[in-house]
C-alpha cells in the first residue's frame, strides 16, 4: 500500500482524489453486491430474515439490476459531455448513490426498490464522468496514462477488497440491513474526498452545451469509434462470464460449498468470497501490466485487442474449476472451497488482462469531446454483459450448474481466439494507437 501511494506521487495530484472517490464508492457497491442475492434468497422465517425469493427470482433481480446500473452510463455520459460538465456530473452522481444506499438500509420493502432506482442513476451519472476525469488528468500522448488507470483500478478494487469482507460480514451475521447501511456510510466518506478534492481536478472541457457539439467525424475517428464498439462488444460476453461471481458463484458458495473451518469451529461467509477477486487484483495487478511492458519490450503482440483476447481465454479456463466443483458436490453434496479459489486465480488474471486496457484505450481513442458518452456505451455494454450473466444464472437450475460452467468455458475460448485470429485486420483501425 505504501509503494502505491509512493507510485501516485509520480502522477497528477487529482489522480489522488479520484483514487479516494472510486475506492469509497466501489466500497458501497460491492458491498451492497456482496449480500444483494443472499438477502433475495433468505427466507422470513430465518434469524437474519430476507425476502424469502427462489434463486432464479433473485439472479434474475440482480442481472436486472447490474445491467440498468451500467446502461445508464449512456445516459450519464451524454449529460457529463453536453449539458454539465464532468466533475459536477459526478458530484450528483455521488450525492444520488448516498441516498440510495443509505435507503436500503431502512426495512421496508419500497425503499429497497426505491433505493435501487436512486443507485442505478447515481452509477449511472458518476462512472463514465469519474473515468474520463482520469484521462483528463494527461496529456494526449503520456506514456504514465495506462499506468494511471491501472492505479485508478487498483483504487476500485481496495474498495471491493474490504466492502465484501467487512459489509459480507455485517450482513450476514448481524442482519442484511446493517450491511445496507454500512455500504451508505462508505458512500458519504467518497463523496466527503471528492468535493474535498474537486477542485483541483482538470476539467478540459469545461461547461459544455449541446449547441456547441458538431457531430461530424473525420475517417481516423470513424474506424477508431468503430474499433471501440468492437472491443466492447467482445467484452459482453466477458462480463456475462464475470458477473456469475456476484450471481451464480455467490449462491453456489452459500449453498454448495463447505465452508467450515473444523480447526477453529469457524463458518466463512459466503460473502467473504467476493473478496478473493479485489486481493488478487491488488497482489497481481503490478505485475500483470510489468508483464504486458516486458511483452512490448521483446517486440512481441502487446496490443489492447489481444489483451483483451487473452484475458476472455483465461477467463473460460477459470470456469473449469468450477465444473470440477459441481462434480464434486453431485457426490459428496459440498464441493471444496479451493475450487472456487482456484476459478477466481482465473477470473482475476483474465479480468487484469481485460478491464483495465479498456478504460485507457477510450480515452486515447474517442474524439475529445464525446469521451464521456463513448465511456457510457462502453460500460452499458458491461450492462449487457451482465443481464445475459443473471439470464445464464437463471437457467442453472434447468440446465445443471456443470453444464453452464462448461458452456462458459467454451463460449470464451471460441471468442477469444476468434478475436486473435481477426486482430492484425481489426487493429488497423486505430492507425497507429494500437499497435
Amino acid at each position: 500500500m505504501l509503494g502505491l501511494l509512493k507510485e501516485i506521487r509520480n502522477h497528477p495530484k487529482g489522480l489522488l482524489i479520484l483514487f479516494l472517490t472510486e475506492l469509497w464508492e466501489r466500497f458501497s457497491y460491492y458491498g451492497m453486491r456482496a449480500i444483494l442475492v443472499l438477502y433475495l434468497v433468505s427466507e422470513h422465517s430465518n434469524s437474519n430474515p430476507g425476502l424469502g425469493w427462489s434463486n432464479s427470482e433473485a439472479i434474475k433481480l440482480y442481472g436486472w439490476y447490474t445491467a440498468l446500473v451500467y446502461l445508464a452510463c449512456i445516459p450519464g455520459g451524454i449529460i457529463g459531455d453536453k449539458f454539465l460538465n464532468n466533475r459536477d456530473a459526478v458530484s450528483l452522481g455521488g450525492a444520488l448513490l448516498c441516498v440510495g444506499h443509505l435507503s436500503l438500509a431502512i426495512q421496508n420493502e419500497s425503499f429497497f426498490y426505491i433505493g435501487l432506482i436512486l443507485i442505478i442513476t447515481g452509477v449511472g451519472l458518476l462512472k463514465p464522468n469519474i473515468s474520463t476525469l482520469v484521462g483528463n488528468l494527461y496529456r494526449e500522448n503520456d506514456h504514465k496514462r495506462d499506468q494511471g488507470f491501472t492505479i485508478f483500478y487498483i483504487g476500485i478494487n481496495i474498495g471491493a477488497f474490504f466492502s465484501s469482507l467487512i459489509v459480507g460480514y455485517i450482513g450476514e451475521v448481524y442482519g442484511w440491513h446493517y450491511g445496507f447501511s454500512l455500504a451508505g456510510f462508505g458512500m458519504l466518506i467518497g463523496q466527503y474526498f471528492f468535493l474535498s478534492g474537486k477542485n483541483s481536478l482538470h476539467e478540459l472541457n469545461s461547461k459544455k452545451k449541446l449547441s456547441n457539439f458538431n457531430f461530424s467525424f473525420s475517417s481516423i475517428e470513424k474506424d477508431r469509434i468503430k474499433l471501440i464498439l468492437i472491443s466492447s462488444l467482445i467484452l459482453i460476453i466477458f462480463w456475462a462470464s464475470f458477473e456469475q461471481a456476484g450471481g451464480l458463484m455467490n449462491i453456489y458458495a452459500f449453498e454448495k460449498t463447505n465452508r467450515n473451518l473444523s480447526f477453529v469451529n469457524f463458518e466463512i461467509p459466503a460473502s467473504w468470497f467476493q473478496s478473493i477477486n479485489p486481493l488478487m487484483i491488488i497482489l497481481l495487478g503490478f505485475h500483470v501490466s510489468a508483464f504486458w511492458v516486458f511483452m512490448r519490450k521483446k517486440n512481441i503482440t502487446s496490443s489492447s485487442l489481444f489483451k483483451i483476447s487473452v484475458g476472455i481465454i483465461i477467463m473460460g479456463l477459470g470456469f473449469v474449476f468450477m465444473c470440477f466443483a459441481s462434480h464434486e458436490s453431485s457426490i459428496y453434496g459440498k464441493s471444496s472451497m479451493y475450487w472456487l479459489i482456484l476459478a477466481y486465480l482465473f477470473h482475476t488474471v483474465g479480468e487484469l488482462c481485460a478491464s483495465p486496457v479498456i478504460l485507457s484505450y477510450i480515452t486515447k481513442l474517442s474524439p475529445k469531446k464525446l469521451v464521456a458518452s463513448i465511456m457510457g456505451i462502453y460500460f452499458a455494454t458491461i450492462g449487457l454483459g451482465n443481464k445475459l450473466a443473471g439470464i445464464i444464472g437463471e437457467n442453472s437450475s434447468s440446465l445443471g450448474e456443470t453444464t453452464i460452467f462448461l458452456g462458459i468455458t467454451i463460449l470464451c475460448l471460441v471468442v477469444g481466439f476468434t478475436v486473435i485470429f481477426f486482430h492484425k485486420k481489426l487493429v488497423r483501425l486505430s492507425h497507429g494507437i494500437d499497435n
